[in-house]
This record gives structure tokens, sequence and C-alpha cells, in this order.
């Protein structure tokens, strides 16, 4: 009786410890999600507002170009030296 007892409070412990993990990865990747990006395409020389990383090297991220809303990015955006000179 009392064995079963100690596997039922590990079960229930490795129950709530996954049920952890996975709400926090969910809010992790909600918070990841929320982002914006001010980039440069290097071809054009000209800057946008992305909603995704840049993943490949014909953009980059301007400065410290990383936005929660798009308002945030779109204002950022037009205080950045290399966004407004040309």
């Amino acid at each position: 009786m009392q064995r079963e007892k100690l596997e039922e409070d590990a079960l229930k412990k490795f129950l709530m410890i996954g049920t952890l993990v996975v709400a926090a990865s969910v809010v992790a990747e909600i918070a990841v999600a929320a982002e914006f990006y001010v980039v440069r395409d290097a071809s054009t020389k000209k800057c946008t507002v992305v909603d995704t990383k840049p993943t490949t090297t014909t953009t980059t991220i301007v400065d410290n170009g990383t936005f929660k809303t798009k308002t945030e990015a779109e204002t950022g955006m037009k205080t950045m030296k290399v966004c407004t000179t040309n």
C-alpha cells in the first residue's frame, strides 16, 4: 500500500512538471512570435518592418531593430540613420 502511494505521488509530480514545461514553451513561443524587426535590404538599401527574424544574408537587422509592436518598429525606423539617409 505504501509503495503504491509513493508511485502515485511520483506520477503526479511527473505530470505536473510535464504540464509546466509545455505551458512554459507555449508562452515562450508566443513571446517570440510577438516581435517585429527593422531590416535593411543589402541590394536596394531600403529599410522595412517585418514580423519574422531574417534568415538570409540579403537582409540584416538594423541597429537594435527588434520591437514588440509594428507601430514601435515603424517609429524606430524613422530615427535610424541608415534608414533615413537614402
